[in-house]
């Protein structure tokens, strides 16, 4: 139950990610949808499906290749990605919700085709939506249009007097230095707007300008980790990712100028069974006492599941001692349930 989580480490968020990537476009039979202008879709060749989905769309006066980087990343990883154009590079954040909207339903559409080499490949229940600068703004309008919508990213939005009553879990990117779209101005007031009950993140990346996101390599690398995090955690819904927010990509993050978030995520996906027994000081600096009468074999796992210390404890021992481990939360099993501890 815990091994599962093992592989998943912020070194598994490479770029590019273990899968090879296919591409199509409308030369290979992709509808061209009403409400934007030509897509092309980033897929993983060899993963397994069913896939999850994101679409992204740019920003003002701009194509899809200003975003194109995060296409074969997110394949790579294994989520399937259609990059769109706009029909006009002029249109307004709206235009660009509707764009977002219509290219989810060209992914639809290919789940069916029958000559498509995604037929019956996609999840439909796990679509995402992402976009930069007003196509940032679109993608959390999109949110609100459409509550079927698992995730979005949004790459330093450009959305003024933003309506984002929504409960779809939110990633906002955001450059420290953008002068078109001052966070001050955009990406701090769309996290304010967003109600407290949303699971949403603001990453704030040091010195980064407008295009600080345009690429997964943002950051030195942040923007996609935090994104892929995002997705994987709250679109595919791998718990397996939570640890990685919670604990390592956002506790000290040195391409950060500034980080808020409020979001909920289960550390594992086992549940607690009953305890009786105690387990103190908990926060310990080292060693955790045991209040347990009978004697029993110990793990102790870091939250992605990995078996860190084990043992016996006995009449003569009723002590773990977490002495050699950094600090941070670690998961204490005993007689089949867990107790979370915090090693200071």
């Amino acid at each position: 139950m815990f091994a599962q989580c093992e592989d998943i480490t912020v070194a598994s968020l490479t770029n590019p990610g273990p899968f090879d990537v296919a591409t199509l476009t409308e030369a290979d039979g992709l509808r061209n949808g009403p409400d934007y202008l030509d897509a092309t879709v980033y897929y993983p060749a060899n993963a397994t499906p069913p896939y999850a989905s994101i679409a992204i769309v740019p920003g003002f006066n701009s194509f899809p290749d200003s975003v194109e980087e995060w296409g074969p990343f997110y394949a790579s990883h294994g989520i399937v990605t259609i990059i769109i154009g706009t029909n006009s590079i002029f249109d307004l954040p709206e235009a660009r919700a509707e764009a977002l909207l219509d290219a989810l339903e060209t992914l639809r559409q290919e789940n069916t085709r029958a000559t498509s080499p995604l037929e019956g490949n996609l999840d439909e229940t796990k679509f995402a939506v992402s976009g930069w600068s007003m196509g940032g703004g679109g993608a959390q309008r999109a949110a609100v249009l459409d509550n079927s919508i698992k995730g979005v990213v949004a790459l330093c939005p450009w959305l003024p007097n933003a309506s984002l009553n929504h409960d779809i879990p939110v990633l906002i990117l955001s450059g420290q230095n953008d002068p078109v779209a001052p966070p001050s101005q955009h990406a701090n007031l769309h996290y304010a707007a967003t109600p407290e009950s949303t699971n949403k993140l603001l990453f704030e990346i040091e010195n980064g300008n407008h295009s600080v996101a345009n690429t997964p390599n943002g950051g030195n690398g942040a923007a996609g980790n935090l994104a892929l995090s995002w997705i994987k955690l709250y679109v595919e819904e791998n718990d397996c990712y939570c640890p990685l927010l919670n604990d390592e990509l956002l506790v000290n993050p040195p391409a950060a100028s500034s980080v808020l978030s409020s979001f909920e995520c289960e550390l594992l996906t086992i549940s607690e069974n009953e305890i009786n027994y105690t387990i103190f000081p908990n926060p310990t600096q080292g060693l955790l006492n045991v209040d347990l009468q009978n004697d029993v074999h110990f793990e102790v796992y870091s939250t992605r599941g990995q078996l860190l210390v084990d043992g016996e404890l006995t009449d003569n021992k009723k002590q773990i001692d977490l002495s050699e481990l950094t600090k941070g939360i670690y998961l204490v099993r005993l007689n089949n349930s867990v107790v979370r501890v915090i090693k200071e």
